[in-house]
């Protein structure tokens, strides 16, 4: 029985090829003061694998009708009362449990409802010129390419740093994978929402399950599948990095150059929104900028409208900083500290933690700046608006600003550009005014997950 004042416990079910399946020793699941807020129910390894037999069995979703589907889910899942839940009480959950603004939530739900409806368009985006999604197809002709899958089953190892995350694989259900999912425990409400709200717009529980485990069990899941994407930091990268049939997402470690041709004043909001937006939570945040020149004034003015940001709980609609629990921040505060050692801290250099009373605490923003654009600080990425501000000359070269995810380019250096968009480490690069937490339905992320999840097969007399 729940405290008095304190609602029971939302009941979070493993959703199975069969229905929703409930242990009877569900784990908990806390909030960032340490309230449990919901039990979920975690699966043992040979729930996964009767699981993904199930799948295995099922056939892919049939393309016709299926962008009438993703519409009424998308629908489901930004208003409709799904699993027991409104989306009100679903954000409150979100953004209690995971720290993050209910602002940047409430954004979140929005975002993902649109990356649902245009799912299998975003996904088309990928598909190579010379193929077509269909033997069948009438313009196939004597001798052409099909579109096909790599196999069968997607399996999803998912973290629970931002709702967003869960936006990926919904590309592999468009393109016919049954798809599996591991949610985060620290939050599971988003998958759960969003796997329930595309099973009540008719797909099938054979083709779409949501598996809570055990880390050990994980292994199962992944092993289990033709395909997987993991989330994780560094060690993630390099257990799977000769793995084909594994997708590692590993940090982003995003970066924005600014060269002495161009004025970073009139820049400013972006560079801070880049720092900041997603409450710092998210791999396309800036962490590392580097600057042609005197790097000081910038470190300065970002640091000061830093400062300014309130700490506030969570579930506070003027919150704009992450929240944890307050032994976790302290520990942050400690790591931070040790890794700045040799820095000129412009913000955060007497701590990040702001108490917030009751068990947890506000990430508070961190800028310091660097001696040089290969100090090792560069490649330190964590969750909430820290950014460590370097100088960088040409003789430097494009070397500091490889291994990136979003590099946003301050610059009219054509030949520059030209150089950072062949690098093959860096993701994405946007030049000029656009923020590095800019993305689309059908834009690339790391690469357009089509292009892991599927190849083009040569087709010759087959009608």
């Amino acid at each position: 029985m729940a405290a008095a004042g304190v609602p029971e416990p939302v009941y979070l079910d493993a959703l199975g090829p069969r229905g929703p399946y409930r242990t009877r020793v569900p784990s908990s699941v806390t909030d960032v003061s340490g309230i449990e807020v919901a039990r979920l129910s975690v699966v043992p390894p040979v729930y996964v694998d009767r699981a993904l037999a199930a799948l295995r069995g099922a056939e892919a979703f049939p393309a016709t009708g299926l962008d009438a589907l993703l519409e009424v889910a998308a629908e489901e899942f930004a208003n409709g009362t799904v699993g027991g839940l409104g989306v009100r009480e679903y954000e409150y959950l979100v953004s209690r449990t995971s720290g993050i603004p209910m602002s940047v939530v409430r954004d979140a739900t929005r975002g993902t409802a649109t990356f649902v409806s245009r799912a299998r368009s975003s996904a088309e985006q990928g598909r190579p010129r010379g193929t077509v999604r269909d033997r069948r197809d009438q313009s196939l002709g004597a001798g052409h390419a099909v579109w096909a899958r790599r196999g069968d089953v997607f399996a999803v190892n998912a973290s629970g740093n931002h709702p967003g995350v869960h936006r990926l694989w919904l590309e592999a259900l468009a393109l016919g994978y049954r798809v599996a999912v591991r949610p985060s425990r620290r939050e599971p409400f988003t998958p759960h929402r969003l796997v329930e709200a595309l099973r009540r717009a008719g797909v099938g529980a054979d083709r779409l399950v949501l598996l809570p485990t055990d880390h050990r069990t994980a292994v199962t899941l992944i092993r289990g599948a033709d395909r997987a994407v993991v989330y994780g930091g560094d060690e993630v990268v390099t257990r799977y990095a000769h793995d084909a049939r594994v997708l590692p997402q590993g940090p982003g470690r995003t970066k924005i150059l600014v060269t002495a041709d161009t004025d970073w004043r009139e820049h400013l909001d972006t560079i801070v929104g880049s720092v900041a937006d997603e409450a710092g939570t998210a791999c396309v945040n800036a962490t590392a900028v580097f600057v042609e020149g005197d790097p000081a004034p910038l470190a300065e003015a970002v640091a000061a409208h830093l400062s300014r940001l309130p700490g506030l709980p969570p579930q506070d609609t003027r919150a704009v900083l992450p929240v944890c629990p307050r032994d976790r921040a302290q520990a942050l505060d400690s790591y931070v500290r040790s890794v700045a050692a040799g820095t000129r801290a412009w913000l955060g250099g007497d701590g990040i933690v702001e108490d917030l009373g009751d068990g947890s605490a506000v990430l508070r923003p961190a800028v310091h700046q660097v001696v040089d654009a290969g100090a090792p600080q560069l490649r330190t990425e964590l969750p909430f608006p820290c950014v460590w501000v370097a100088p960088w000359k040409r003789s430097d070269g494009i070397a500091p600003l490889r291994e990136t995810l979003v590099l946003s380019v301050l610059s009219r250096d054509r030949a520059l550009l030209d150089a950072l968009v062949a690098e093959p480490t860096i993701a994405n690069a946007y030049a000029g005014d656009h923020p590095t937490y800019w993305m689309a339905p059908g834009v690339p992320h790391d690469g357009y997950l089509s292009d892991f999840l599927m190849r083009g097969k040569a087709i010759v007399g087959v009608g």
